[in-house]
């Protein structure tokens, strides 16, 4: 490798393929808006410019980087989460991981609705505005609270995982990582196999995560080149006090609980965080994300696997501070559009609705446009009123993620310090993870 390569990060190469990617597709969606699209001819038929690029090429990078990464979720969940049940000696301790990461996401996504409406009724976006959409939406209806219980629980661990049904990963490979620690020599054998199967998953982690610049750049091109800002124009309001909110909950609101339950910096928390957060604003999942969250939460956090296998994969799966930022101004917001004079009765019911909801509805793909339905329906305001939205979501969806990922980091951290499954030498240190990372990616290039 020549020696100007090596003097860029990884952070710094992903920072500079999503700002290249932005430019080079909005210079191909100027071009192509006011001149029309360039095509050429190739042995008698006409090939479009725009579609090679924009739908050939960048589609295709941009899928494969993410179909990459998720790949590696459900293995990646379930041999983490096998390995650090099966090390727990105290069974008791199970059950005092998930009850301070349930406590710990519900109370986050109750602030975090609850400062949505806050400065949603503070700033009134809908006021003055009176679009009617053409855009139809129906949700599916919600499972009950009983088939939530339920459906936690799989019938056939092999089918959730091929689904994708990250509850039922999570409840099966506990239970699995329970009877290992249980079995005795028979149960410390498979765990030395388990623990070589994560240390190859990580290994691939390390691999994707060094193309990771590439794929942030096709995602981010396309996205640049295809999205619709004359709807963007229209509701700027709304936009931006969603993205206001997102950032001051990220920003302001978890420092502020993590500096409160762990009494560490929360600046170099949110320091550590920013490869996680690059990658989760470019993929628009939590899921995909994954991977990285969790070398961050135990690299360079110093959350031991133990905390950081359980805590992270449950936060991916219910955690939605983002997607409740959304729902509580989107909801005034649609209120202000159709004319709806909401009591504090029914702000009481959103934040209560929605706060319940971020666990209830996990499994439900679609969830949070699901969610918002549940919430709109709840206080009789028309779950139509969706499609004013739909066009600027997909923006909104990436800073959303990034707000989720880094809830999911922080709950870890503050679990982990509690449990003392911290190693504070390394989340003090600036440099944790980031060299062993270069390191081992190098080994796997010159060994290659």
């Amino acid at each position: 490798m020549s020696a100007s390569s090596k003097k860029y990060s990884l952070t710094t190469k992903i920072f500079i393929g999503m700002i290249a990617g932005i430019l080079v597709g909005s210079l191909l969606k100027w071009l192509f808006d006011d001149s029309g699209d360039y095509s050429v001819s190739v042995f008698g038929a006409s090939i479009s410019a725009y579609e090679v690029l924009v739908e050939g090429i960048f589609t295709v990078i941009g899928k494969v980087f993410i179909a990459s990464l998720k790949m590696l979720v459900v293995p990646l969940i379930f041999v983490s989460l096998v390995c650090g049940t099966c090390k727990l000696s105290d069974p008791s301790k199970l059950g005092r991981l998930g009850g301070k990461s349930l406590g710990l996401y519900i109370g986050t996504t109750a602030i975090a609705i609850s400062l949505a409406m806050f400065f949603a009724l503070l700033v009134n976006p809908g006021d003055g505005i009176t679009m009617a959409t053409s855009a139809n939406f129906e949700a599916n209806t919600p499972p009950g609270l009983a088939q939530i219980i339920i459906n936690m629980f799989p019938s056939n661990p092999i089918q959730s995982m091929a689904e994708g049904n990250m509850l039922q990963i999570i409840v099966f490979a506990v239970l699995f990582g329970i009877a290992m620690a249980m079995s005795g020599k028979a149960g410390e054998r498979l765990g030395d196999f388990f623990e070589d199967v994560n240390s190859v998953i990580m290994r691939l982690v390390m691999i994707l995560m060094s193309l990771a610049p590439y794929g942030v750049f096709a995602l981010m091109a396309k996205l640049a080149a295809t999205i619709d800002f004359e709807v963007f124009y229209n509701l700027l309001k709304y936009f931006f006090l969603v993205a206001f909110v997102l950032v001051f909950h990220g920003l302001v609101s978890y420092p502020i609980i993590f500096k409160l339950f762990t009494r560490l910096n929360p600046i170099t928390f949110l320091a550590k965080m920013r490869d996680t957060c690059i990658f989760a604003f470019s993929t628009s999942s939590s899921n995909a994300t994954l991977p990285v969250t969790l070398e961050t939460v135990t690299k360079k956090m110093g959350v031991k696997n133990s905390v950081a296998s359980f805590t992270v994969p449950l936060g991916a799966t219910i955690n939605m501070d983002g997607t409740a930022i959304m729902q509580g101004v989107a909801t005034v917001f649609i209120a202000q559009v159709y004319g709806v004079d909401l009591s504090v009765t029914d702000y009481l019911m959103v934040i209560l609705t929605a706060t319940l909801a971020s666990v209830g509805t996990a499994g439900v793909p679609g969830v949070g446009l699901i969610t918002l339905a549940m919430v709109l329906q709840q206080v009789n305001l028309p779950v139509e009123g969706i499609g004013l939205i739909i066009g600027v979501d997909r923006l909104l969806d990436m800073t959303r993620t990034m707000v989720n990922v880094t809830g999911d980091s922080m709950v870890a951290c503050i679990v982990g310090k509690s449990e003392g499954e911290m190693d504070l030498d390394v989340f003090n240190n600036p440099d944790a993870g980031s060299k062993s990372e270069n390191v081992d990616f190098e080994h796997f290039k010159n060994n290659s």
